[in-house]
């Protein structure tokens, strides 16, 4: 699938997550594992570097662990003020802290209590099937089970309504998924929602 601008050129870093329309035994079981067995989650990782979030968007499955290494030449305290996961880590360079868990679906927006213009993003979903989408804006999500699927969308750059950016697709179980989104607004300019540290209780 594709995610391209009001003129046709491929969008980065947004997130595509795909959710199957109908409930089927296929669906719910995505990975192949036996029933009753709880998925197994890789740990990912969302590094700092030149006082930026490397990458600036991450999607992860609920219950995954986020590495926030800095292999910055500066000093960085990583916080969240969102409801799905609030967060603070003391100011480090290197890898000294636990991975931080994100337990529950929702946005997560990561901002620095030293450098006010970083921001990073941490989209944390349920549903079975999600990816990021590359620099001329495509993605493939493979190994979909046949049925009809509700594909969503969501871009830290992105203007348009969120109602406008579901599609419903059908997947025959033998080709990716064949879906293209094309906005009618012009990106921002920088990206949205931003931190706000007032919005920290300490």
């Amino acid at each position: 699938m594709t995610v391209v601008d009001h003129d046709g050129r491929g969008v980065a870093e947004v997130v595509v997550f795909a959710t199957p329309a109908a409930a089927s035994p296929a669906a719910a079981n995505p990975a192949g594992a036996k029933p009753g067995a709880a998925p197994v989650l890789k740990p990912a990782v969302m590094d700092q570097r030149n006082r930026e979030f490397v990458p600036r968007v991450l999607v992860v499955g609920v219950g995954t662990s986020v590495e926030f290494p800095n292999n910055d030449s500066v000093s960085h305290q990583v916080y969240s003020f969102s409801a799905a996961r609030r967060f603070q880590l003391p100011l480090y360079k290197g890898q000294p802290h636990p991975p931080v868990t994100f337990d529950k679906p929702g946005l997560v927006v990561l901002g620095c209590n030293i450098h006010d213009a970083m921001v990073g993003y941490v989209y944390v979903t349920d549903a079975p099937y999600f990816g990021i989408t590359e620099t001329a804006g495509g993605l493939t999500l493979k190994d979909l089970p046949a049925g009809d699927y509700r594909i969503v969308v969501w871009g830290p750059y992105i203007a348009d309504a969120p109602a406008s950016l579901v599609r419903t697709v059908h997947v025959d179980g033998s080709e990716p998924v064949i879906a293209r989104f094309q906005l009618s607004l012009g990106l921002r300019a920088r990206p949205e929602p931003r931190p706000r540290r007032r919005d920290w209780e300490y």
